[in-house]
């Protein structure tokens, strides 16, 4: 039980959650928006292919 009193009021472990939730916010929104996100990159790589074709 001492173990557990501290852990709770230990300030490091906090900034662990923060983060753990943080990665868990950012891995959500990924799912969420997953055909949005390859329908960016896809235009953004056509975007540079084109500018590619140019140059050549």
């Amino acid at each position: 039980m001492e173990l557990f009193k501290r852990f709770m009021k230990d300030e490091e472990a906090m900034g662990v959650v923060e983060i753990i939730l943080i990665i868990v916010v950012l891995v959500a929104m990924v799912a969420i928006f997953k055909d949005e996100i390859e329908d960016l990159v896809d235009e953004i790589w056509d975007s540079i292919e084109d500018s590619a074709e140019k140059i050549y």
